[in-house]
């Protein structure tokens, strides 16, 4: 079998498990896989060197226009001849399954990572047109599978293939005593509208007025226009001695695994890597009770939720695990626990192979089921 996965090059969560998909199966060595990457600002040719050191087949094409998208992704796919095309995330999935069609490609798969998207009524109306082609649409959660269908996208060839992390980067070695680790607060998450750093800045100002100043971690990178501004709230609320800004860590598991606290201040998601890899890492997790995260957390039993865009709920969950260390200590233990047993991507790529498998010999897509 012949696969070939389209995402952007921006490296964001969609790339993550595109590119987890593509190693598996290579590792595997059951099936080729082709990884073709759509040019961003931000794409980092150390990490797709990097890919390529690994073995993988990776391209890159450009992202100046979607015609140039499309044609380049097309003259890849006409000469590669996949089995199956994976397009994955917005707006790649239209670009991605246009190329597809153009080419001749048989069978096509759109994978959906956001439970928010910018369509418009016309991006709308080409992606529902486009279904009508597609073997299958995946959601990233159940929460994100179940606004495929409120799109109108039929329901019959809506899947739900919850994300997952690779556990073999947060062994029991690696973890720190719980007594050293600093009990301060860490969000990994990029820089973009989509996440909410602003709510939790604010959360640690009002967290500060009683007399709480715990250092917060900011890892990640993103649009420089949002960090600008989110350094200048930082300065204006007098914070500039507690927040630091980390930039791209190259290290994620070692800085969690230091910290007793993490959180996702996020305003949607489809599935929170991020929010996994820190239970994983055995912190005592706080997210923004959105799709997606409400499916990792249990509030109270493996970390908390907190309304949306709530600086005072937010400073209130903080304080919380910051007063009750027993408390923070038990939400780390649970949320490790259910990250070894429930959020492991052998399970993700288990049922995306059984996905493959099953499109590329039933006839009818509609009949395709996975197993849960």
């Amino acid at each position: 079998m012949r696969i070939l996965h389209f995402v952007t090059g921006g490296f964001s969560g969609a790339t993550q498990v595109a590119i987890n998909l593509c190693l598996s199966a290579h590792q595997s060595g059951t099936t080729e896989v082709l990884l073709v990457l759509r040019r961003k600002r931000n794409t980092d040719l150390e990490r797709v060197t990097a890919l390529r050191n690994a073995g993988l087949d990776v391209r890159i094409v450009p992202g100046w226009a979607h015609a140039a998208t499309i044609l380049a992704l097309y003259r890849i796919a006409r000469s590669w001849k996949p089995d199956i095309l994976v397009a994955h995330g917005f707006s790649e999935h239209l670009w991605g399954r246009y190329a597809g069609l153009l080419a001749g490609v048989t069978h096509m798969v759109h994978v959906e990572h956001n439970s928010r998207e910018r369509y418009t009524r016309w991006r709308l109306a080409q992606a529902r047109w486009l279904a009508q082609r597609t073997d299958a649409m995946v959601g990233v959660s159940l929460g994100v599978a179940q606004v495929l269908q409120e799109l109108g996208f039929p329901a019959k060839r809506c899947h739900a293939i919850p994300n997952g992390i690779d556990l073999q980067r947060f062994p029991e070695s690696r973890l720190q005593a719980w007594e050293q680790r600093e009990n301060a607060i860490v969000m990994a998450a990029r820089f973009a509208q989509q996440k909410d750093h602003d709510t939790l800045i604010r959360a640690m100002s009002l967290l500060a007025t009683k007399g709480l100043r715990p250092q917060l971690y900011l890892a990640g990178t993103g649009k420089k226009r949002i960090q600008n501004k989110l350094e200048r709230l930082v300065q204006k609320l007098g914070l500039t001695d507690q927040v630091r800004f980390l930039g791209q860590v190259a290290d994620v598991p070692g800085l969690l695994m230091g910290k007793k606290i993490s959180i996702l201040s996020t305003h949607y998601e489809g599935f929170p890597l991020a929010l996994a890899e820190a239970m994983a890492a055995g912190c005592a997790c706080i997210g923004s009770d959105v799709v997606g995260v409400r499916e990792v957390i249990r509030d109270q039993e493996n970390g908390l939720l907190v309304p949306e865009g709530n600086a005072e709920a937010m400073a209130s969950a903080l304080q919380q695990l910051l007063e009750s260390p027993e408390l923070t200590r038990r939400l780390g233990a649970t949320a490790r626990t259910k990250a070894m047993h429930e959020l492991d991507s052998s399970l993700m790529l288990e049922r995306y192979e059984q996905l493959f498998r099953q499109i590329t010999t039933i006839a009818n897509p509609e009949h395709v089921s996975i197993k849960q």
